[in-house]
């Protein structure tokens, strides 16, 4: 009697045990596997947008943003009118002008695309614009950024980090996603692949596709003297061999180049590359400003959040560092960074708010003629 009471005392004390010890190995396996896909990234839709919009805040941060509402109507509709005929058209696609001279592009993940007012004095039509936004608008419907820090394995979780919140996590991408953004740190197939999706799309929307390859022609004359790392497609394949592809895939299709209509709302002269003022490294304010109170001042004039976990107001810790960064980058001479890349830009951050309807758009797209 006195044995099976022992036995059974034993099995008492044991069962506790061996499930505290199933307890952890399945805690720890849990852990792993959320290690894991923090690791891999896989980001849901919304969170893809968060990062998208702390990247576009240090990019208005950095260039500005043309206060004018009717430029950025026409540039949204015929940015909303590609994203239509795109693989993920119900992005809550944004389209923002920057309020610089130098000539660039930027999609930020979960699409928002800005373009450079100094971009849009190049264009000449609204066929070569259309080609330039919708190789912006491949690089968000592909989410080229977010895959180009995957397969670098650019951000990981650290061990001392907590699993029960994505927002550090977040913001580490979000850092690591401008730094992709701005240098233009896309592989070579990437790149050719959102030459291939701006082909597709402004064909859709009844564009001449060869257009961005009269841009992109006209582009590489004008940076023959600068530096490889000078801003828009600064470090995509050689250019020479991009407008031969193009061209070969474009081949004798035809379509609209709407050029009056570009030029009756476009106003914008090229500036000569030489002649755009640039922000030297460490000059005061990441637009160029030169009063010490302007950064602290446009800070205040973004935007509240409209609703938890989405909007402006939860991004400061990504912003933090954007001060060192917008000098580090600028730093011509030591980097070889062009005046396009270098570029000073204006000293208000803020998004200009436009809406385009359906039916705007489906008046807009009968003038594509």
């Amino acid at each position: 009697m006195k044995q099976s009471m022992i036995v059974v005392a034993l099995l008492a004390v044991a069962s506790p045990a061996h499930a505290q010890l199933g307890g952890i190995l399945n805690k720890a396996q849990k852990i792993q596997e959320t290690k894991s896909k923090f690791d891999d990234l896989n980001v849901t839709e919304e969170e893809e947008r968060t990062i998208g919009e702390q990247v576009s805040v240090k990019i208005r941060q950095r260039f500005g943003v043309v206060q004018d509402q009717a430029i950025h109507k026409y540039v949204t509709l015929v940015g909303t009118l590609l994203a239509q005929q795109s693989e993920r058209p119900n992005l809550a696609w944004t389209f923002i002008v920057l309020d610089t001279d130098g000539v660039n592009a930027f999609a930020s993940p979960g699409g928002i695309v800005h373009i450079t007012r100094g971009a849009l004095g190049l264009i000449q039509s609204e066929a070569e614009l259309a080609g330039v936004l919708a190789h912006e608008l491949g690089h968000v419907a592909h989410k080229h950024t977010v895959n180009a820090i995957r397969k670098g394995k650019a951000v990981q979780l650290g061990s001392s980090e907590t699993l029960s919140s994505r927002g550090p996590f977040l913001d580490k991408i979000a850092n690591k996603a401008y730094d992709i953004v701005l240098e233009n740190k896309f592989d070579r197939n990437d790149e050719m692949d959102s030459d291939r999706v701006s082909l597709s799309l402004a064909e859709k929307a009844g564009y001449a596709p060869g257009k961005l390859a009269d841009f992109l022609t006209r582009l590489d004359e004008r940076n023959k003297d600068q530096p490889a790392s000078n801003g828009l497609f600064a470090s995509h394949p050689d250019t020479q061999a991009r407008i031969e592809a193009i061209r070969k895939l474009a081949g004798s299709k035809n379509g609209a180049v709407v050029e009056a209509r570009y030029k009756s709302h476009v106003k914008y002269t090229p500036t000569p590359v030489t002649a755009i003022a640039t922000v030297e490294d460490g000059a005061s304010g990441l637009t160029g400003s030169t009063k010490a109170g302007d950064k602290k001042e446009d800070a205040k004039k973004e935007e509240e959040p409209k609703k938890k976990g989405f909007g402006l107001g939860g991004l400061k810790q990504a912003v933090a560092p954007e001060r060192q960064s917008a000098q580090v980058s600028a730093s011509g001479g030591s980097r070889g960074v062009g005046p396009d890349r270098a570029a000073k830009g204006g000293s208000n951050p803020v998004p200009v708010k436009v809406t385009v309807s359906n039916a705007e758009v489906a008046e807009f797209k009968r003038g594509v003629v």
